[in-house]
């Protein structure tokens, strides 16, 4: 690598992100499987832990996804028994999404997934909060750089 050399692969941020992005997602793999979901069923379990029920706009809001993106994830986590899917009272055009008794059980055994994840990178808590501190930093640049009536994350 030349360290002078403004567009040497190793040096680009982009990649530096995918290459870490496909290896996390690989590393929640094994940690994921024994639970029986995918990594971004994972994400979608998290948002509905914290907030019991959303909406299917407020939770692609939450995870910077298209609600079409996160329709399919939502009827599979429906189809394991982990959530249920329903038109609010209030609102027919609202699609509300909430956890059935097996998916609020789940939580406990993810309780052990931030543990393992950590076990298995090999970094200390501190050192992963230094990290995910300048992640947010980066999401908020990059989110800023769309111009400032943006909300959402890039989608590359």
């Amino acid at each position: 690598m030349n360290p002078h050399d403004p567009l040497a692969l190793e040096r680009q941020v982009c990649f530096a992100l995918t290459v870490a992005s496909r290896g996390i997602v690989a590393a929640y793999k094994p940690v994921l499987d024994p639970m029986g979901i995918t990594h971004p069923q994972y994400l979608v379990l998290l948002a509905l832990w914290e907030h019991r029920t959303l909406d299917l706009r407020t939770l692609a809001e939450l995870l910077h996804q298209e609600a079409s993106t996160l329709s399919p994830l939502i009827k599979r986590l429906e189809a394991q028994g982990l959530a249920r899917r329903a038109r609010s009272t209030t609102d027919e055009r609202r699609l509300e999404i909430t956890l059935t008794e097996s998916g609020e059980q789940l939580r406990s055994r993810a309780e052990q997934v931030p543990v393992q994840m950590a076990e298995r990178l090999g970094m200390t808590p501190a050192e992963l909060d230094t990290l995910h501190r300048s992640m947010l930093r980066l999401i908020d640049a990059s989110q800023e750089s769309l111009g400032s009536g943006s909300d959402r994350a890039p989608s590359t």
